[in-house]
């Protein structure tokens, strides 16, 4: 693992056991891109990886027709100078001219890796697990100094980039570009999957061929959002998910992003992702920097569960920060479903002795313990405890439920606020909203001007004031809405297209603040559900509520979905009532838990209000929860049959060791007289004895080969005359 230089050629291969990327400098000075992909010998130097041209084009040499950017596979590619694709970057200087030509400079390799002032970013446990490579490049003429950031790390097929700029010059300048990776490809022959929906629908994967053109996906909600999630894959299209090359890509970004494919007339493929230009201008002035978010680049020949699985290992290892990283996530009970926000202290202590005694761990207050907050139309921005439902506040409060066994959490919206509040009504002028026009209202609330330190100040102090005077484990932090009338009141002209921006790093202070001063309790994100399931937000919160929708048969499709870019034990996945608060459907309680125990697993309603039977199963869950949480949340996931191809749906979870593995079948609509589907299990040893569900017993290699049937193993679930049904097997090596 590390950096080969070769200084004659100027060319870079950084390189592990399993990939290789090697850039070099083009004739204009430029760095190219000549590799990616499998490993390779890193003795090898590459000459001829210039595409040459077969007549005239825009030459960047007065005498040599020969090379031409139009041609060329560049690492950070601008519009103006002869390449008439898509630009990585753009730069507006003093005289109005956005040309520019960087040129290499210098370079430096070093152990370990550097964070990113201000943003999320992947680190490194150890220096010696990981190798970093700088090349600084200049445009002499704009006095722009512009550093790209690679690092290699020795366990995974990845590499991760950013970019860097840095104003060298007496002049201002402005970025109106500056995304964080171009990635130039010889050839097309690619599928886009992209991840997409809407709030109760998150991450749905829809695969797409890319062919000559562009073909875009981006949000400009203010947040990386439900539509369109800041992760793909380019998949060769043969790859399925036990064989073939993908490359997958995730910005490390919770707001407005672009991620485009470009394919040219010569049939090369320009793959760029970062923030979205649009509404972004940043201005720098004399010794002023700006960096980009990282991107995480990953590489397989092995399918897409391959793919999938090197993601969560690294997302758990070297992007999580937590104290409850690679540890078992608690298990909760939240009251949202059961009381919304018509409670009591009482009715809350009620429903937290019922979660006791099923040996629930923890309970999570959701919305309406503070300000006015009896619906969603006062209240919030108000953070103070309302006195009329919690006689004792929020310390009162989670004293009680300690003294009951369980450790205690609260729910927070800290970016909003509600125009009836005494927060608005103080400092109408903290919201984002353009002066003389209407204001759009969404859940009955505004945004908060969080790109203003003062804003962010505030509503930490009155947080801070909140947790410290509490025993608080658990943070569930919210965002309801997006962000519409995109302007900072108060502020200059000239800075209103860096808001969209410094609201999101205003996001992430906030939440550095507060892991720094209460570094105990796990948070989890949420943004209506799904809206902002993001790799720059599992860097502040290890987990988050997978979507508002509950239904067992809608997140089978939700969470496998989003099991191709994110780690099991990210996903916040609860049991809640049948019939369901969303769908309306029906569904036995064991078969809703069959879902949920994949990924953090909690519960969403009353359990005063289930019968006693299914008391009784929820006991025995939570008994079975425990377990196996290990195996559920840090097992090597397998997505054997996808729901969004037939009536059924299988995946599986394997030890580390492969002596322990668990898998769930799940049917849909009940069907008769079916025809008998084998699933083949994946990721066992051949030669090992396997006892399922403690019965049968047989060798690893025939349930790979052969499978277990969808009809069931033992036991006809297919007459059982029922609709969305599971059935789960567990599998221990003798």
């Amino acid at each position: 693992m590390g950096v080969k230089i070769f200084e004659k050629e100027k060319q870079f291969h950084l390189f592990n056991s399993k990939i290789s990327y090697l850039i070099g400098e083009c004739r204009d000075g430029e760095i190219g891109q000549i590799y990616f992909g499998k490993r390779i010998n890193e003795n090898q130097i590459i000459l001829g990886y210039q595409t040459l041209a077969g007549r005239p084009y825009c030459n960047p040499a007065e005498y040599d027709e020969s090379y031409t950017k139009e041609l060329a596979c560049l690492e950070y590619p601008a519009f103006g100078n002869g390449d008439m694709r898509g630009s990585a970057y753009e730069i507006r200087q003093a005289n109005g001219s956005r040309v520019t030509n960087l040129v290499y400079k210098s370079h430096v390799v070093y152990e370990g890796k550097k964070p990113i002032p201000g943003l999320p970013a992947s680190y490194v446990n150890t220096d010696s697990e990981a190798t970093t490579l700088e090349i600084r490049c200049v445009d002499e003429v704009a006095k722009v100094e512009v550093t790209l950031y690679y690092t290699i790390f020795e366990d995974y097929s990845i590499i991760t980039r950013h970019v860097s700029f840095k104003n060298v010059g007496n002049e201002e300048v402005k970025l109106t570009k500056a995304l964080s990776c171009c990635i130039d490809l010889p050839d097309h022959e690619y599928d886009l999957m992209q991840f997409e929906g809407a709030w109760g629908r998150e991450r749905y994967p829809h695969v797409r061929s890319i062919e000559k053109g562009i073909i875009s996906i981006e949000s400009m909600r203010g947040h990386s959002s439900a539509n369109f999630n800041p992760f793909v894959i380019m998949k060769r299209r043969n790859t399925d998910e036990f064989q073939g090359e993908a490359i997958g890509i995730h910005l490390v970004y919770s707001g407005n992003f672009i991620a485009k494919a470009e394919v040219d007339n010569f049939d090369k493929l320009r793959f760029t992702m970062g923030i979205n230009p649009n509404w972004f201008v940043w201005p720098l002035d004399k010794g002023e920097v700006f960096d980009t978010p990282e991107v995480i680049i990953s590489y397989t020949k092995e399918g897409l569960n391959d793919l999938s699985q090197n993601i969560h290992k690294f997302m758990n290892n070297n992007l999580v920060r937590s104290p409850y990283k690679n540890k078992p996530r608690p298990i909760l009970l939240n009251n949202w479903e059961a009381t919304e926000m018509n409670f009591d202290e009482g009715k809350i202590i009620n429903i937290a002795k019922k979660g006791k005694e099923a040996g629930i761990e923890l309970f999570v207050l959701d919305d309406g313990w503070f300000g006015k907050r009896n619906d969603d139309r006062a209240g919030l921005g108000d953070w103070f405890a309302n006195t009329d439902k919690l006689p004792d506040g929020i310390t009162g409060l989670a004293k009680k439920i300690n003294d009951l066994g369980m450790d205690f959490g609260l729910w927070i919206e800290p970016e909003m606020v509600n125009p009836d509040s005494d927060l608005y009504r103080a400092h109408p002028d903290w919201v984002l909203a353009v002066p003389d026009r209407r204001r759009t209202l969404g859940r009955h609330q505004m945004v908060l001007d969080f790109s203003k330190p003062e804003v962010v100040d505030n509503v930490y102090y009155h947080l801070y004031d909140i947790i410290s005077t509490a025993n608080i484990s658990y943070i569930k932090w919210d965002m309801n809405r997006s962000i519409t009338e995109c302007f900072s009141q108060g502020v200059a002209p000239e800075y209103q297209g860096m808001v969209y921006h410094k609201y999101i790093l205003g996001v992430y202070s906030l939440y550095e603040r507060l892991i720094k001063d209460f570094p105990h309790i796990l948070f989890e994100s949420c943004a209506s559900g799904g809206g902002r399931f993001d790799a720059g937000m599992l860097y502040y919160a290890p987990q988050a509520w997978c979507s508002d929708d509950t239904d067992g048969h809608e997140r089978v499709k939700i969470q496998y979905g989003t099991s191709y870019g994110y780690p099991l034990v990210s996903m916040g996945s609860h049991v809640s009532a049948s019939p369901n608060g969303q769908t309306g459907r029906v569904m036995a309680i064991n078969d809703r838990a069959n879902i949920a125990y994949f990924g953090t697993f909690g519960y969403e309603l009353d359990l005063n209000e289930v019968s006693e039977e299914d008391f009784e199963q929820v006991k025995n869950q939570v008994v079975f929860m425990k377990k196996y949480r290990g195996l559920f949340q840090y097992g090597t996931l397998y997505r054997l049959q996808s729901p969004f191809e037939k009536n059924y749906a299988s995946w599986m979870v394997v030890s580390e060791d492969k002596k322990q593995a668990i898998v769930v079948m799940y049917k849909g609509l009940n069907t008769q007289n079916t025809e008998v589907e084998y699933i083949k299990l994946q990721g066992l040893e051949p030669d090992t004895v396997y006892t399922i569900n403690d019965n049968e017993k047989m060798y690893g290699d025939f349930l790979m080969e052969r499978g277990l049937g969808t009809l069931g193993w033992n036991e006809p679930w297919y007459r059982s005359g029922k609709d969305f049904t599971s059935r789960m097997f567990i599998l221990n090596a003798e």
